[in-house]
C-alpha cells in the first residue's frame, strides 16, 4: 500500500473549492459556463424557498459570470439538463439520465416512495397527457369527475408519483410550476437508456462526487442513499488500485480521507479573494458534517427550527472568503420595496483582517442584492464597533473591483 498523501487543512479546503468551481474564473461566462458548471457539480439542487434567490439560481450565480435565470430554462429546453432527484430535487446533466433509472424502477415497483396515490387518478392523468401533450398539475383543476378527485393535494401526489417513477418528465417550468410530458417527447433521441448494474451505479456515485469535490470521507459517496455501502466500497477499492483515488491524511482531521488522482493539478488552480454568500443548499455546504470536518464550520439551516430555538435567524447564508467559511448572514430580499435586508452578521471566531473582509463582503452583497432585483441594501446595526457597523460604512463607499 502506497503512503497516503499528506495535506494541510488549507490545502484540503483549496482542493474542495477548486473542484467546486469556487476558485477564480473557474467557468466560462454565460450559457456555456452554466452547462460546464452543472456537469462539474453533477447536480444543482432545486428549492422553493425564496427568502433570497432560489437555491439553483443562487448556486450558479456564485460560479458563473453573467449568469441569468433563463440559462437553466434554455438548457432544459435544449434537453441538455433534466429535472429529477439526486439526494433532493435537482437539475442533472442529461447524459446522466440512465443513472436515474434505478430509483425510477424502485418507485415503480413500490419499494420506495413517500406519496400515497390513487391508481385511478394516476391512469387518468397519464391518459390525458398522452392525448393532449404537456400539462401542468393545475390543468386538471377543472376536471368534473368524482367529487374531490381533482383537488390539488391528490393530483399533486399522483403526478409526483408518475414523475418519480419516470412515466412523466418535466419539460419546462411556467412561473416555477412544472410542466409535464411523456419521456419519449422529452428525452433526446440518442440518449442511453440502459440501466446500470449495482457496481456501475456505485462507481458513478464515487466518480461524480470526486469530480465535484476532490476530497472525500468514505461515507460521503452514498449521502442519503440506501443499500449502496458495499458496492461503494468495491468501487473505492478498484479506484485505489488503478490510481484514480489516493488515500490522504489532513493535519488536524481525525478521519480517513480520499483525494482524486489529479489532486496536485487542482491545487495549482488559482484561488479567489472574493467573498461569496452561499445558498444554504449550495453543493459545497449541503453535507453539514463534511463541512464541519474540513472547514470547522458548524452550520444548520434554521428555517426548519422553531423560532425560539434559532441562534442565527431564519435563513442564514454561509460566507466564503479566502478559502474559509468565515461568517453567516441572516438576510432577506424584499423585492417589493427593492431593498436587500441584512438582519445580522455573525463572524466566526478567529476572523482576521476584518477591514479587508468587510470590503470584500460589501462587494459580494452589492452583487447578490442586484441579482435579487434589489437596488438598496439596509443593515440593522449602524453604530458601535465590530463587523456590522463597519459593513454599514463600507456599503456607503464606492465599490472596489475584485477578481
Amino acid at each position: 500500500m502506497s503512503k497516503p498523501v499528506e495535506l494541510t487543512r488549507e490545502q484540503a479546503r483549496r482542493l474542495a473549492l477548486a473542484s467546486q468551481g469556487l476558485g477564480a474564473r473557474a467557468f466560462a461566462r454565460g450559457l456555456s459556463g452554466v452547462r460546464a458548471a452543472v456537469r462539474q457539480l453533477s447536480y444543482v439542487q432545486i428549492d422553493t424557498i425564496s427568502v433570497v434567490e432560489r437555491a439553483h439560481h443562487h448556486t450558479l450565480f456564485n460560479r458563473v459570470g453573467g449568469y441569468r435565470r433563463e440559462h437553466l430554462d434554455r438548457l432544459l429546453a435544449r434537453r441538455e439538463v433534466l429535472e429529477y432527484w439526486s439526494h433532493a430535487a435537482a437539475y442533472l446533466p442529461m447524459e446522466d439520465f440512465r443513472f436515474c433509472l434505478p430509483r425510477m424502477r424502485a418507485v415503480a415497483s413500490r419499494n420506495r416512495h413517500w406519496f400515497e396515490h390513487d391508481e385511478a387518478m394516476v391512469r387518468e392523468i397519464l391518459a390525458r397527457v398522452r392525448e393532449r401533450g404537456e400539462m401542468r398539475a393545475s390543468d386538471f383543476e377543472a376536471h368534473t369527475g368524482t367529487r374531490g378527485m381533482w383537488q390539488w393535494g391528490p393530483v399533486k401526489r399522483a403526478i409526483e408519483y408518475l414523475f418519480m417513477e419516470g412515466t412523466l418528465m418535466v419539460t419546462r417550468r411556467d412561473n416555477f410550476q412544472k410542466v409535464y410530458d411523456l419521456p419519449e417527447r422529452v428525452l433526446p433521441a440518442d440518449i442511453d437508456l440502459s440501466e446500470p448494474g449495482e457496481d456501475e451505479f456505485a462507481g458513478y456515485l464515487v466518480d461524480r462526487f470526486m469530480q465535484a469535490h476532490g476530497i472525500a470521507r468514505p461515507q460521503d459517496f452514498g449521502y442519503l442513499r440506501r443499500n449502496v455501502r458495499e458496492p461503494i466500497w468495491r468501487a473505492v477499492d478498484a479506484r485505489l488500485e488503478d490510481g484514480r483515488l489516493l488515500r490522504a491524511t489532513v493535519r488536524g482531521v481525525d478521519a480517513p480521507l480520499l483525494v482524486s488522482g489529479d489532486f496536485a493539478e487542482r491545487l495549482s488552480r488559482r484561488a479567489s479573494n472574493r467573498a461569496r454568500l452561499l445558498s444554504p443548499f449550495d453543493n459545497l455546504v449541503i453535507q453539514r458534517e463534511r463541512i464541519r470536518t474540513l472547514f470547522g464550520f458548524d452550520y444548520q439551516l434554521e428555517c426548519y427550527v422553531p423560532q425560539g430555538k434559532r441562534r442565527y435567524g431564519y435563513f442564514c447564508l454561509p460566507v466564503l472568503w479566502r478559502g474559509r467559511l468565515v461568517a453567516r448572514i441572516d438576510a432577506k430580499a424584499d423585492r417589493a420595496s427593492g431593498v436587500f435586508l441584512i438582519h445580522r452578521v455573525y463572524p466566526e471566531r478567529g476572523l482576521r483582517a476584518v477591514d479587508a473582509f468587510v470590503v470584500a463582503l460589501a462587494a459580494a452583497l452589492r452583487e447578490l442584492a442586484g441579482f435579487n432585483g434589489c437596488r438598496d441594501i439596509e443593515t440593522a446595526c449602524r453604530r458601535g464597533r465590530g463587523v456590522e457597523p463597519a459593513l454599514h460604512r463600507a456599503l456607503d463607499q464606492p465599490p472596489v473591483a475584485s477578481d
